[in-house]
């Protein structure tokens, strides 16, 4: 539960209605922000920003819904009418049964509740706020009233804000109006104090999320006093929709039911018929559907699902829906991005150009503005002091990041290519807060994927003038003239491209940076529009290295199957040049480029469906080309990962079966609308997350498998006793126990079960490719027959060799303890051999089976219970003999493995 506010967490009056002035004076706040220690104050005073999470399943809970079942009604039926006929031990033992198993489904369920509650944690929102002046990150629910939040594209909002100023700033609130258009937002002055919620333009709401454009916005409301808060007891509490996989399961486990119980129905009029006492065969009929139908399977499948999503957190990936853990398993193609995913995302300024001579080599490392510059042989650094004062200067006026010193430890927040030029222009001597002081900020264009570039617009003297950062090639497009050491010259294009290319080619990351005079009319906002006739003052070129675990990682997908390709806003030849390093591309005919894509869409499909096949490095990528590119794979029959930081990339992280969002540098758009969330960022955590979901899924199938072929067994069994006019082989009560003793503990064992070691090895699962393939089929048929067949036959021997029906049923009843031992066994692995399966390696299987045969010779020599259960200690001799007949079926499961191999 979220802590309870000690005082309201809002201000009296609508914010809607009060001018953004008096709401700083009423919160006691200014447009730098808290200070520090005031925000702790407040924290304590207000509490936290979070709405009360709906009350997990207590620990009772989970026990009474153990008891809802039809057929658990079925049984206490049972249990009822054992007791009306004082047959109390029966009814005692139905009873006990009943107990011991909520009891194993309440330990099972529960800690999955609980692992699943503890992931919701791992990754929390948080948001950029201004304190004592400066920008920091911090988690959403130390938000107070009094903050000033910057508001970022793609992020959710996460109180109730007053915009103090907006630049294009969009917010989708269908979440809390239902409408489904974006809203213009506008920082304005006051509004009726009668305004609808969609009319309250200069308002943010907790829960929306930002569609474009940016802000600053003060915190008016959190927790419970937000809009969202009013409503949030109507939305508190709602289950959660199950994963695919159980809905089918539990739709299996129903229409296997109704088969077990005509099955059931048929043995109970031949028993009729041979003059059996109506309560024994409802008894028994209860028994053999309690036993056939594996009723526990869907638990038994959340369990395994939980064990594979916390395998998966522990390996740095969350998931979010259940229905992505098998969703995995069949993944044949990876787009990812480059920047973060493929790459450090550590941007260091490596290099400067200026027309007309050789780069500049700029020394350091990281955030910290710790180096210099080495310049070409010959230049004196005297005339290229103004010419890098300059460029600097346009490098942090056209920033939207911030960057600080603390305690001897330099750190920042924002975009990590804003941060690297930061750092550069520190180095130049040039800081930030000099530079907005000196010239302050009048508007801005703030950067946006699609566009490629950031402009800011400031008081120069008497003027003003724009500086422009962005993609070399889009703002070479605004400029008509070059920076150079004795003036502004007339723009050689072609030479600037020329070096924009030998750095790229270099594997550096290439931005340009302009600036220019200009005069806005009043009232007017800066656009694209205006940014013409610039100077282009030079290139800085950035370096991300690749990941060191990336190649491997790459290698591990293209043995396992999967096509890696490279998605990125990058210039080609950059994007190239680091794809040759992880082996995902080796030639510049698998590079496509966005422009390319554009042209063919626009006149030959075909030919885009053709660059989206061939192509493993797609530069200068858009968000609607990303999408575009996951709906061709999905029509050429790939089942698509994609990854994606963006609150544009949501519609292709939607879109494609498995959406992969960057817990790091992610927006919380794009965290939403993925269905995993790589808590590092790194693209070896996606490739742990396919090995983890084709582990999960692999267990998934060994669950199902153990419990369909055991319940078919018995059903076998039955069957053959009946066709042969024989005493039925097992009573009511020991089915019961059959049940108790060996499922419960086996099942939910085999969702621990460790990688076989072959799982990147193996070729994706075909995304249509049923549970119940053609190899389950042939096991659980194959295995059904063998133990149900076996059982019947050594049954029969031994009441041909003169044993009376206790006896034979004894052993037949130790005989299926025995079967479903070694079967749990056969379940580790669908192909290869149970003996390259060190017992150690799942010793919670191997305590199941130790301790379901101590159980049940144990029950043999207690008093009472072998009485209830009718059975009697048997010599080791004949346990000996048992063991090697159940020992056939491994022998005969070896063998169909060995078969499937070839």
């Amino acid at each position: 539960m979220a802590q309870a506010p000690v005082k309201a967490a809002r201000i009296p009056a609508a914010a809607h209605a009060c001018d953004a002035a008096t709401l700083l004076e009423q919160l006691d706040s200014s447009p730098r922000g808290l200070s520090h220690a005031e925000a702790r104050s407040r924290l304590g005073r207000y509490g936290r920003n979070a709405l009360p999470r709906g009350r997990p399943p207590s620990l009772l809970g989970v026990f009474v819904r153990q008891f809802k079942s039809p057929l658990i009604y079925v049984l206490l039926a049972a249990a009822c009418v054992s007791a009306l006929l004082r047959e109390w031990a029966d009814a005692g033992f139905i009873l006990a049964v009943l107990l011991i198993n909520a009891a194993i489904g309440t330990f099972q369920e529960y800690a999955a509740e609980r692992s699943a509650l503890a992931l919701q944690g791992l990754v929390a929102a948080r948001t950029r706020v201004l304190r004592d002046g400066d920008a920091h990150e911090v988690p959403a629910e130390e938000l107070v009233p009094g903050d000033i939040v910057l508001i970022e594209p793609g992020a959710k909002v996460a109180a109730d804000l007053r915009l103090l100023e907006e630049h294009n700033l969009t917010i989708d609130e269908s979440l809390l109006t239902g409408e489904s258009l974006t809203v213009d937002k506008s920082a304005a002055g006051a509004l009726p104090a009668d305004s609808a919620l969609g009319e309250r333009v200069n308002m943010a709401y907790a829960g929306t999320l930002v569609a474009s454009g940016r802000g600053r916005g003060l915190v008016v409301a959190t927790g419970l006093h937000t809009e969202l808060g009013h409503i949030a007891a109507s939305v508190l509490g709602k289950p959660a929709a199950k994963a695919p996989l159980l809905v089918r399961m539990e739709r299996f486990t129903q229409l296997l039911a109704i088969g077990v119980g005509v099955a059931v129905l048929l043995v109970a009029a031949l028993e009729l018929a041979r003059g059996a006492p109506p309560v024994d065969i409802f008894v028994l009929g209860v028994a053999l559907a309690v036993s056939a139908i594996p009723e526990g399977l869907p638990v038994a499948l959340t369990v395994a699902l939980a064990v594979g999503m916390r395998r998966m957190a522990r390996r740095n990936v969350i998931v979010r829906r259940l229905v992505a853990v098998e969703s995995l398993g069949s993944c044949t193609y990876i787009a990812s991005d480059k920047t973060g995913t493929l790459t450090v995302n550590q941007l260091t300024v490596r290099r400067v150009q200026f027309a007309g001579q050789p780069a500049w080599e700029v020394t350091g490392e990281g955030l910290a503005p710790e180096g210099t510059f080495v310049l070409p042989q010959g230049a004196s650094s005297d005339e290229q002091v103004e010419l890098l004062a300059r460029l600097a200067h346009a490098a942090v006026l056209a920033n939207e990041a911030s960057l600080w010193e603390r305690e001897g430890t330099w750190a920042g927040a924002g975009d990590a290519v804003d941060l690297a030029l930061l750092a550069f222009a520190h180095k130049a001597g040039v800081t930030q807060a000099a530079a907005r002081e000196r010239f302050a900020e009048i508007d801005t264009i703030p950067y946006e994927s699609d566009a490629r570039f950031a402009a800011s617009l400031n008081h120069y003297g008497a003027g003003c003038r724009v500086a422009v950062k962005g993609a070399a090639e889009t703002v070479l497009a605004m400029c008509t003239r070059m920076a150079r050491a004795n003036g502004d010259v007339e723009l050689n294009a072609d030479e600037i491209r020329s070096q924009a290319e030998a750095l790229a080619g270099s594997g550096y990351r290439v931005l340009a940076l302009a600036d220019g005079a200009l005069e806005l009319a009043p009232g007017e906002s800066l656009s694209a529009e205006h940014l013409r006739g610039l100077t282009l003052l030079g290139l800085v070129a950035l370096s991300d290295p690749p990941r060191p675990e990336a190649r491997d990682a790459v290698a591990d997908c293209v043995r396992a199957g999967i096509t890696v390709a490279m998605v990125t806003g990058d210039h080609p030849v950059t994007a190239l040049s680091v794809a040759r390093d992880l082996g995902i591309a080796s030639d510049a005919e698998t590079v496509v480029s966005g422009g390319e894509l554009t042209d063919a869409a626009r006149d030959d499909p075909a030919a885009f469906e053709m660059l989206c096949r061939q192509g493993r490095v797609f530069a200068r990528i858009e968000p609607r080309h990303k999408l575009a590119i996951v709906e061709a794979l999905q029509r050429q029959g790939h089942f698509v990962a994609v990854t994606g930081d963006g609150v544009n990339d949501a519609p292709a992280l939607r879109a494609a079966q498995v959406g992969v969002a960057m817990g790091l540098a992610g927006t919380d758009v794009a965290r939403e609308t993925a269905a995993l969330i790589v808590a590092d960022d790194n693209f070896a955590s996606i490739v742990a997350g396919v090995e983890e979901g084709r582990i999960a899924y692999g267990n998934v199938r060994k669950v199902i498998f153990l419990l369909v072929s055991t319940g078919a067994a018995e059903i076998v069994l039955f069957a053959l006793a009946l066709a042969a006019g024989i005493p039925l082989p097992l009573v009511a009560v020991q089915l019961l126990w059959l049940n108790l003793v060996t499922n419960g503990i086996q099942d939910v064992a085999l969702a621990f079960e460790p990688a076989e070691g072959d799982e990147l090895a193996r070729r994706p699962r075909p995304p249509r490719e049923r549970i119940f393939n053609r190899l389950m089929i042939e096991r659980v048929l194959l295995s059904a027959l063998v133990i149900g067949g076996l059982a019947f036959a050594a049954y029969h021997w031994m009441l041909a060799q003169g044993h009376d029906v206790a006896q034979a049923r004894n052993a037949t009843l130790l005989l299926m303890v025995l079967f479903e031992n070694v079967q749990a066994f056969n379940s580790r692995s669908e192909t290869r051999s149970l003996f390259l399966h060190s017992p150690l390696r799942n010793k919670l299987l191997l305590f199941g089976a130790l301790a379901a045969q101590a159980v049940h010779i144990g029950a043999m020599y207690t008093p009472g219970l072998r009485d209830v259960l009718g059975i009697a200690p048997i010599p080791p001799g004949q346990w000996l003999t048992l063991l090697g007949i159940a020992l056939v079926l491994l022998l005969a499961m070896e063998a169909h493995k060995a078969l499937w191999r070839r």
